[in-house]
Parts: structure tokens; sequence; C-alpha cells
């Protein structure tokens, strides 16, 4: 008799999904006179949260711009914006259950997750990096052999060094952090030598931090990670209005600019100018738009 409520609440939720995916993204909006963008809080400089606790970001302008083209398909430019934070866990279940109709922060599109949701083009590229301190002189996996890294709870990174680490019998041990500043805080104050993480990610918190020059991100790359925008699977008619505002961005140029603000400018909360220069494998991207999830594509 116990399952019996988690049977009720698993039968709810198959509802609510089939629900959303009969009725598709375009008619749930349009019936729900809004849409519901879900963001990162801390993905610097992606998707994060300004002095005003509002999310900013490379992404979050992408997304306004989507959301442009949204109003104007729908023909409805009132069109309301809400705003739900989510988390590494639970971006892809809020996405499938309708909670939020697009993601918009910094997530890898990989085969396995491509089962479960769609994405847009792909926006950036990375690589699967660990920044540490420089003190502890680590600057290759083996170097973290036997000792304790942290990473973020549902990403592809924590995946991967648990896959490699049993394949190069490593002996590290893992811990799973909430959040990208939880993890980061772990690596900091000595509860893990290493933060396994985007590089690009690794690179906006070291920046953000008090005293950026005691941290050194590995040069040693575990893997290519492209990014996307995730929308629902399986839903045709929505994801052509999101390409479409995606395309135009890149064959118009403007992406470049967008990019330029994030990536090549002081930005807030203390006014860093990460100076990252735009990859080449990104420029591919924007003069040949792809939503794949094959690594090699972007190599």
């Amino acid at each position: 008799m116990k399952t019996l409520p988690k049977l009720v609440a698993t039968l709810a939720l198959a509802t609510l999904v089939g629900s959303v995916m009969a009725q598709g993204t375009l008619d749930k909006i349009k019936s729900a006179g809004a849409i519901t963008v879900g963001h990162r809080d801390a993905s610097i400089p992606f998707a994060y949260l300004d002095d005003k606790q509002q999310p900013i970001g490379y992404s979050m302008d992408l997304c306004a711009k989507i959301v442009d083209a949204i109003k104007a398909d729908l023909k409805m430019p009132a069109l309301k914006v809400n705003l739900q934070p989510v988390t590494s866990a639970t971006r892809i279940p809020l996405l499938a259950n309708g909670t939020i109709d697009i993601e918009c922060g910094s997530t890898t599109n990989n085969a396995a997750r491509q089962q479960q949701v769609a994405y847009t083009m792909t926006s950036f590229v990375t690589a699967n990096r660990f920044v540490s301190k420089k003190a502890d002189k680590l600057n290759t996996l083996e170097d973290l052999k036997g000792k304790t890294v942290v990473s973020t709870s549902g990403t592809t990174n924590i995946k991967q060094i648990t896959e490699l680490n049993a394949a190069k019998n490593l002996g590290i041990n893992i811990l799973a952090a909430k959040d990208h500043a939880e993890s980061f805080l772990m690596m900091d104050t000595g509860r893990a030598v290493a933060f396994i993480m985007d590089d690009i990610l690794l690179a906006g918190l070291v920046a953000n931090h008090a005293t950026p020059d005691k941290f050194a991100v590995s040069k040693d790359a575990l893997s290519v990670e492209p990014y996307g925008i995730m929308l629902r699977k399986d839903d045709a008619a929505f994801k052509k209005v999101v390409d479409g505002a995606m395309m135009g961005l890149m064959k118009s140029g403007e992406i470049n600019k967008i990019y330029a603000k994030w990536f090549q400018s002081a930005i807030p909360p203390r006014n860093i100018n990460l100076n990252i220069p735009m990859s080449d494998a990104l420029k591919k991207v924007i003069a040949n738009p792809t939503d794949s999830p094959d690594p090699a594509v972007y190599q």
C-alpha cells in the first residue's frame, strides 16, 4: 500500500508530460499568454544573477531574441515572460514536464540528452577541464590520482570524470555539489583539490574571485562540449521558430555582438573582462549552424 502514493504521483507526472507533448509548446504558450524561461543563477557569463537578483548573460540575451521571434510568430507582442531558476539536476525534468518552455544556461548537447530533449543551434563550444590552486601543481588527469575532486550534480562533467576514474583505475574520490558556486567553494576551501567543469565556466568563476591569480585551469581537456539552448523533444513547430531565430542571429552577425558583450567586455557584477576570443569551433558553427551532439563536428 505504501507504493500507491508513488504510483499516483508517477501517473500524474506522466499525464502532465503527455498533455504538454500533445498540446505543443506554441499552443501551450498561446493559451497561457506567457512563456516560462528556465535559467541558471551562477553560470557566468551565460546565465547568472546581477546585483538586483535578475538573470543576465550571453544565453539570456540569445533567449530574449528567441522570445521576440515567438511573440512575432504568435502575433502576441505583449506575451508575458516568466523566469524560473533551474539547476543542473532540475533543468531537464522541468523542461520535460512543462514547468519551463525553454532552458537558457550552459547546457551541453550530447547524444544521451537528445534522447530526452532537443536543442537549437549550438551557441558555444567549450571543453571539460579542471581548476585547482597553483600551489598544488596539478596539471593532468593523472595528477588527480587518489585525491578528492568535486563536480556539479547533474552535469556531463561529473559523469565523464566518474567514467574516466573507473576506466583508468585512478582511485579518485568524487564529490557532487549542488551548483557551480558550491563546487568552486569546496575546491577553494580545501574540501577538494580540483573542481572539474567546462573551462569557460571555470574562467568566469576564477575571474570573479577576490584572488584569481592563485588558481590555474588545466591544459588537458577531458572532452569537447557544445552548448545549446534546450527545448522539449519532438516539437517540430516550436523548434522551427527557435531555430529560425538562432539562424537569423548567426546569418546577420548579431551573435558576434552579443558574444563580444559577454566575453570581451567588462561584465557585472565586478566589471571583469574575461577577454576570451571566439574560438574557431564557434566561428565554424556560426558559418554553418548545427544542432549536432557529435563532438567530432566541432573539432
